[in-house]
């Protein structure tokens, strides 16, 4: 079925059911896990160090194989490639489900970050192809990035309502009757979309681009964990970045690059772009251990620690459907730049969190975060796709989740061993605990609860306080770090943005006549050198363009 006959149908929107769907599937398969940690601490016993691998891997490989898997699905067909990684997430979940052992999971994990990466930047490539009117595109993007943000969201509950009544794996045999649902609906209704000049698959520069991107990752985690105790961590760190390098001038010298990289020289994908990274830096690795603090710290049951983090996912939803009137009122400028403040400041207050803190603290929090973040993705989102030529929307948008992907995953990696290594040092251990049950006990927090059941009950009530406390503490430095991460990516958007925004008149009142379009993808024009410039949502000449 052609695009024109799905769009002339009517079916469009139907289509867009399934791809939101989609993204919000494998949204929620990154954050489901969280509620299931201390399940997963329990059955498996994982080191603190797989501990984290099961936590991040699935966001590290998804984030090295985006760009690759987004050009191909440029070239193979973006329904194509969509249909296929769901068919492969399907099955990696089944894996995932009935993992015996830490390894497995952790390779589980990694086979449906490789299913995921052919899944996020098809669905919103074929967002442009189903919706060729700007106006109406404006609403699907909209929508999808609700979608989106709405998972990551809801994936906490979710996994709390499964696991109050089933083992830990059901959070992965969820996905089963969703992707067959997904096969089949978009088998039906979601038109094929290709580049019709795709040009040559340059394998070189995915090997670069994969080792890069793993290679940089997996420094920066290893060296917040250990420093460089082990002489591999800056080696690897080195390598992965010297294949970025390498990546990125091949890219400029390619006739048909895996990635058009002269892309970032416009100052609103640049700002898109290095928002998603660092907002969910910020975010991801906080929220991760929040879970762990809602049930060993504070002794909620999966489920309500899944509806505990419910203002999360209501603020979420909103945030993306109110993204497109946000900007039509105030400027791309200024919502992006306000957005990223409310999450730092959101973020913030998680920083005096204490053992018997009130839920009204956290809620605000957990509101503010899911709302800000909701406006966060879905505008990010649309100024990437208005920045990128028609027919490479696949590989643009791949940039996005590939910066909204090394996030969660440098969040986790980042603030876990920031939360891990404080954890460790503040523990007190009492006088006479068994070196062997001390040890257990540093591991985690799950490890200091399993050992303290092995200990005098004076004993385990000194171990359990000392361990509580040092894991809050762990997490209140990590909100501050988070915090200030988030409120310089406010700064570096707003500087960004100021150079398109900054010689136009007031965006509140140029936007009156603007559609409701967070980034108009069809007024992008290639320049000379090959760039493709969108023009500003705050500028008279975007207005006049729709008029």
């Amino acid at each position: 079925m052609s695009s024109t006959l799905v769009v002339r149908s009517g079916h469009r929107w139907t289509g867009l059911g399934v791809l939101v769907l989609a993204v919000t599937l494998v949204a929620v398969d990154a954050t489901v896990l969280s509620l299931a940690i201390p399940s997963i601490t329990e059955t498996l016993r994982p080191s603190g160090t797989q501990l984290l691998w099961i936590g991040d891997v699935y966001s590290f490989v998804l984030a090295g194989l985006l760009v690759s898997m987004g050009a191909l699905s440029d070239r193979l067909g973006r329904k194509r490639v969509l249909l296929a990684g769901s068919a492969a997430f399907g099955a990696a979940s089944l894996l995932a489900a009935y993992a015996p052992t830490p390894g497995w999971l952790i390779m589980a994990r990694a086979l449906l970050g490789v299913a995921g990466a052919t899944i996020m930047p098809s669905t919103l490539s074929l967002i442009r192809t189903l919706f060729p009117d700007t106006r109406e595109r404006a609403t699907a993007i909209g929508i999808w990035g609700a979608g989106a943000a709405a998972g990551a969201a809801l994936g906490p509950l979710v996994g709390g309502v499964l696991l109050e009544h089933f083992w830990w794996g059901s959070v992965f045999l969820l996905n089963l009757p969703v992707m067959v649902l997904l096969l089949v609906l978009g088998a039906w209704l979601l038109p094929e979309s290709r580049d019709p000049r795709p040009g040559r698959w340059d394998m070189l520069s995915v090997l670069l681009s994969m080792a890069g991107v793993i290679g940089v990752v997996f420094g920066v985690k290893e060296f917040a964990a250990h420093g460089v105790e082990q002489w591999t961590t800056p080696v690897v760190f080195v390598l992965g970045a010297a294949a970025l390098v390498l990546f990125v001038r091949r890219q400029l010298r390619l006739e048909t690059p895996l990635l058009e990289v002269r892309l970032f020289r416009n100052p609103r994908f640049t700002a898109a772009v290095l928002s998603s990274l660092i907002s969910l830096i910020g975010l991801s690795g906080v929220i991760f251990f929040m879970s762990q603090y809602l049930q060993l710290v504070r002794g909620y049951s999966p489920l309500d620690a899944g509806i505990a983090e419910m203002p999360a996912f209501v603020g979420s939803v909103a945030g993306g459907l109110l993204t497109a009137r946000l900007v039509r009122r105030a400027g791309a400028h200024r919502v992006l730049t306000a957005s990223l403040f409310v999450m730092g400041a959101g973020i913030g207050v998680l920083g005096f969190v204490r053992v018997d803190s009130t839920y009204l603290l956290l809620g605000s929090s957990f509101l503010a975060l899911g709302t800000a973040e909701g406006v966060v993705y879905t505008l990010a989102s649309d100024l990437v796709l208005g920045a990128a030529p028609a027919d490479k929307t696949g590989a643009a948008s791949a940039v996005s989740e590939t910066a909204y992907e090394l996030g969660a995953a440098l969040g986790i990696a980042l603030v876990g061993s920031i939360v891990t290594a404080l954890y460790a040092g503040s523990l007190a251990v009492p006088v006479g605990t068994d070196p062997v049950v001390a040890e257990q006990a540093g591991q985690s927090l799950g490890g200091a609860q399993e050992a303290a059941a092995t200990l005098p009950q004076g004993l385990a009530e000194q171990l359990l306080n000392s361990a509580n406390t040092a894991f809050v503490h762990g997490i209140t430095v990590a909100a501050g770090v988070s915090a200030a991460l988030l409120l310089a990516a406010a700064v570096l958007a707003h500087r960004l943005l100021r150079r398109t925004a900054g010689s136009t008149p007031d965006a509140a009142s140029a936007s009156t006549t603007t559609t409701p379009a967070v980034a108009c993808t069809d007024s992008s024009t290639s320049t000379s050198d090959g760039t493709s410039t969108a023009p500003d949502a705050d500028s008279p000449a975007r207005a006049h363009a729709h008029r």
